[in-house]
């Protein structure tokens, strides 16, 4: 009866969670950011598609993609319907392995067992990356992968920097520090723009890699990955998180603390499954919707 209801019934009870930072400059208008990841999507997931095109009335004013939107060889079309209704949208992504390589067959019970393999079997990439940039360069999105990029958005400037899938080891902490400070370097913003406010973006919260992020000056990081543990023990936290972050904060809104700094973390459990696990046990899946409102004043 669990099985049939985490394979069945769960795995596709999408929902849509809320969450606050107040992390803005006093008097800014508030910044609805929604946060995607995981979606793994295959080309026969209908109700998926339909579901996320459903998310583009919550009206965000910004789009967090944090990776692994690919779950099968042929998904771009379905992707790319997906997506359509943000399009215009400001948005930004990162990769996640699963943007490069499809899923493969195993033991689904071996998720359980601790941290997947960081190393993949030698074999050249066969998802269409290109194909997946392509969709997002016509929405308008920016690419994150060790980049950092500037926005404005309702009078804000955003500072969002990123890394590739630390999983694998994809991250080059230098290249995102030095486009950051090349970014910052550039007096290219309006006096009266308020800001700037720094957003960090991963795919898989390695501790390594959120301590780097808050060293940049991240005040809000946003990551995916651990698909919320996939199976959770009711009114408990993950049984495992697929990398480093300690349990209790591998999904939903919590603090990072880093050498005296600290972070608003969001982290999702993600939408999707690999097609060879389909099984979610109190993770539903899920976007966010973050409002990023004024800090008090005083």
């Amino acid at each position: 009866m669990t099985a049939a209801y985490a394979t069945l019934v769960e795995r596709t009870a999408f929902r849509v969670r809320h969450e606050t930072v107040r992390v803005l400059p006093p008097g800014s208008a508030p910044i609805r950011v929604l946060h995607l990841s995981d979606q793994h999507l295959a080309p026969w997931q209908r109700g998926k598609v339909e579901w996320l095109r459903s998310l583009a009335s919550l009206e965000p004013d910004l789009v967090v993609s944090t990776g692994d939107a690919l779950g099968h060889r042929d998904a771009i079309p379905a992707l790319a319907r997906s997506l359509e209704p943000l399009r215009g949208i400001p948005g930004v992504f990162v990769h996640g392995s699963n943007d490069l390589y499809g899923p493969v067959m195993k033991n689904p019970t071996r998720y359980l067992l601790g941290p997947s393999s960081k190393r993949l079997a030698p074999r050249e990439p066969d998802l269409d990356t290109a194909a997946l940039e392509a969709v997002y360069a016509d929405l308008g999105w920016l690419d994150l992968d060790n980049h950092a990029r500037a926005l404005e958005i309702a009078g804000t400037r955003l500072e969002l920097f990123g890394t590739h899938d630390a999983h694998h080891g994809w991250d080059r902490l230098g290249d995102m520090r030095d486009e950051l400070a090349a970014l910052r370097e550039r007096a290219d913003w309006s006096p009266t723009t308020r800001g700037p406010v720094a957003i960090g973006v991963t795919h898989a919260p390695y501790r390594r890699i959120l301590d780097a992020l808050v060293a940049g000056g991240a005040e809000v990081l946003f990551a995916g990955h651990t698909h919320g543990g996939q199976v959770r023990i009711p009114g408990g936290h993950a049984l495992v998180a697929n990398c480093d972050i300690p349990l209790e904060q591998a999904s939903g809104l919590s603090t990072w603390e880093h050498a005296g700094a600290t972070a608003a973390l969001e982290v999702s459990q993600g939408i999707g499954t690999s097609i060879y696990a389909p099984f979610r046990l109190g993770t539903p899946p899920e976007a966010v919707l973050v409002s990023l409102e004024a800090r008090a004043i005083g």
